[in-house]
């Protein structure tokens, strides 16, 4: 099983599953992948789903500005 490595309090953690020839993402959130037959096609799923689902959202947002 490969998982996101370290992580802080609150923070969620994806891990590959293998289950016969298929490997699975899957998420501390819930979130999990389709069985895929290449491991770096599920871990790919991970980083894809950590990239989108909990990235900082930090991100200034010009429309609550206000003057």
């Amino acid at each position: 099983m490969l998982d996101s490595g370290d992580i802080g309090h609150g923070q969620d953690r994806t891990t590959t599953v293998e289950k016969g020839s298929f490997s699975t993402a899957r998420c501390t959130c819930g979130w999990y992948g389709p069985a895929r037959r290449a491991r770096g096609v599920a871990r790919d799923d991970a980083a894809a789903h950590a990239t989108a689902r909990h990235s900082p959202s930090d991100t200034s947002d010009s429309s609550d500005s206000s003057d």
